[in-house]
């Protein structure tokens, strides 16, 4: 009959297989969630001015180039 032993495994191997296996996920979902959070809130003025407005080839576009005789506030 075979003997049940316990092999001890370091827990910095424990983190580095972890790591490993679910870093690309959390990773692409981390990078959907930014992505749609920026989709929905690009609309705010601070997000439009603070953050996308400084994106190099993004920033015309979002740039409000509406004459101040036109805005109404």
């Amino acid at each position: 009959m075979a003997r049940v032993s316990f092999q001890p495994t370091s827990p910095s191997r424990f983190a580095n297989t972890l790591a490993r296996r679910w870093g690309p996920t959390l990773g692409i979902w981390g990078v959907g969630a930014g992505t749609a959070a920026l989709f929905l809130l690009s609309v705010t003025p601070v997000v439009k001015k603070d953050l996308l407005i400084k994106i190099p080839l993004l920033g015309n576009y979002y740039e409000d180039k509406t004459p101040a005789s036109d805005k109404p506030f």
